[in-house]
């Protein structure tokens, strides 16, 4: 077996389109033509329009909802490619927002201006070089949005109406956005806050294990086509560079360079885009004061839920504001661990850090029993079609455990090709691994995901067989690290181990509930379109899977799922 990275070339050029013109958008409402005017809205000033000539002369549009009296205020940014002109008080079905809680005003996963004008901010949408009426092309993440972010930023503080304090606040791409932002260290830029969203292009949105996401990537690359010039094209960039290649390395800049107050949020519910990434940031980011606060909600909800909105009020009047808000007490790191939505059980945990030690319990696959046990396990082997059939194994606690941090599975795997099928064709398997929660009496517990749902799993994992290569000074028990630069084809018959990364998360587990594992060829669930909704869900529809596939267990062939082990967090807070 060898490592051929000559079959599989990428290009170091950066593939643009010519934009879609912003009257064809679909999905929202088409912008307005541009006009320069000052409106009074909800008890607010909007200054709509704002021209921002950028360094190379480029103009970029914004509108700043300000408080009604004239004065210098502290500024939010929310910097994003959906338009400032889509502002609406109504997400999407099931996202479980109260209309309530948010004005008409409130941009998609952006500050609300009448929430924060009341309360002495100003709040400031942009869109970006080359998205809507904003001129140049629109390069997705990278060193050219850095550049037009810090010229945003000092912009905003040099304004009459700016304290010259300036914050960031947003989810997903207007957290990502925060990242880039605070790398590039504009003097005006005092804090982030940002809500969940990858941090690794190539290992959380575009290739998942190495396995190519065809659901939300699609929908990302059509959100930023709407310009009057034209855009990076992401879809085709990441379909041009399977591996991993120096164009994903640069989107976000030196993360470690942030040196700002930053309160980083994530969740649990948002595996196979935010949630690894959002988590890997916070780690990453060379702030001295930082904190991280994970929960296993939908996203929206969350971010917009009134007691969430009261921490980031208390966030940004610390650093924005100078006020005391007693943030010298928050703990560093605080984690939701998720129990049982359907009793509304789940309870908050503080740690002094993130990621959590690295204690872990290795349990043994028995493919005789379908059991997942500490003993070591007689050989034995299970044959399945990986397209339409799945091995499920099963452990049963004996106490009450919590489950917070990574996990991760050794698999031995082999691949046989039944008569007829031609040799020449490269052996591979694309291998999906499901961790549920059932209850004492057997049945799924079933957690949030993916914004809009709450069908999810514990966790998801994911690898491609090719991929398999290992990374062993950045690898560890729980976190095997693939370096993803080349292809290591597999052979008939041939047993093979396979370390599959399984994401964060943070679970309880009363004393005879199991956790189930599951090994699959294919998604663990995919949904028919719902009206009303966007295709938010996470796919994989280019797979490999060729033949039957062997699980492989025992003496000889150590399979072992590693699951993390928290005991001092099973006695801290209350249900």
């Amino acid at each position: 077996m060898t490592i051929s990275e000559g079959t599989m070339k990428t290009s170091r050029t950066t593939i643009t389109r010519p934009g879609v013109h912003p009257s064809e958008v679909v999905g929202k409402p088409a912008p307005p033509p541009l006009r320069r005017e000052s409106i009074t809205t909800h008890g607010l000033r909007l200054e709509k329009d704002l021209a921002i000539v950028l360094r190379d002369n480029t103009t970029i549009y914004a509108d700043a909802y300000l408080p009604e009296y004239e004065e210098a205020y502290p500024v939010l940014l929310a910097w994003g490619p959906y338009g400032k002109h889509w502002v609406t008080d109504r997400m999407f079905p099931g996202a479980d927002v109260d209309p309530e809680w948010i004005s008409p005003l409130t941009g998609f996963e952006a500050p609300d201006p009448v929430f924060w004008c009341a309360n002495g901010y100003a709040v400031v949408l942009v869109d970006p070089r080359g998205l809507w009426h904003s001129e140049g092309i629109f390069p997705h993440n990278g060193p050219q949005e850095r550049e037009d972010l810090y010229d945003t930023i000092e912009w905003i503080g040099s304004q009459h109406w700016c304290s010259g304090n300036v914050g960031m606040l947003g989810v997903s791409y207007l957290a990502g956005s925060q990242y880039q932002a605070a790398a590039a260290r504009p003097p005006s830029l005092k804090a982030i806050n940002p809500w969940e969203c990858f941090s690794d292009w190539y290992r959380e949105f575009a290739y998942h294990g190495g396995i190519p996401e065809t659901g939300f990537r699609p929908r990302v690359s059509q959100n930023v086509s709407y310009s009057l010039n034209g855009t990076e094209d992401p879809e085709a960039n990441v379909i041009a560079r399977p591996l991993d290649d120096p164009y994903y390395a640069d989107k976000y800049g030196q993360l470690h360079e942030i040196d700002i107050p930053a309160y980083v949020v994530a969740s649990w519910s948002d595996h196979g885009l935010h949630t690894r990434g959002t988590l890997a940031a916070y780690s990453a980011i060379g702030s001295e004061q930082k904190w991280l606060e994970v929960h296993g909600q939908k996203k929206w909800r969350q971010f917009y839920a009134p007691e969430s909105r009261a921490r980031q009020l208390a966030f940004f009047d610390t650093f924005l504001k100078g006020e005391d808000r007693g943030l010298e007490r928050w703990p560093s790191v605080r984690l939701e661990v998720r129990d049982d939505p359907r009793k509304n059980r789940a309870r908050w945990v503080e740690q002094a850090f993130w990621p959590p030690a690295g204690d872990y319990r290795s349990l043994n696959l028995d493919m005789a029993t379908r059991q997942l046990t500490p003993e070591v396990t007689p050989a034995g082997e299970l044959r399945i079609d990986p397209l339409s059939e799945s091995v499920e194994l099963r452990y049963v606690f004996d106490r009450d455990t919590d489950l917070i941090g990574p996990m991760s599975l050794r698999l031995w795997l082999r691949v046989d090709l039944g008569e007829g099928a031609d040799p020449e064709v490269a052996l591979d398997a694309d291998v999906f691994v499901i961790v549920r929660k059932l209850d004492r009496a057997g049945d799924e517990v079933t957690f949030p995901i993916n914004a809009l749902f709450s069908d999810g799993p514990v966790a998801l994992g994911w690898l491609r067989a090719s991929h398999r290569a290992l990374d062993p000074v950045r690898s560890t028990a729980l976190v095997p690290w693939h370096p993803h630069t080349g292809e290591q084809t597999l052979e008939t018959g041939v047993p093979v181990p396979l370390e599959i990364e399984v994401w964060p998360q943070a679970t309880h587990f009363a004393a005879g509930e199991s956790l189930m594992l599951v090994v699959q060829g294919r998604d663990y669930n995919v949904r028919p379109p719902v009206a009303g909704r966007p295709p938010l869900q996470i796919l994989h529809e280019d797979l490999r899977n060729r033949g039957a596939w062997t699980l492989l267990a025992g003496p000889c062939y150590d399979s072992r799922l590693r699951i993390p082990v928290d005991q001092a967090s099973v006695r801290d807070g209350q249900w």
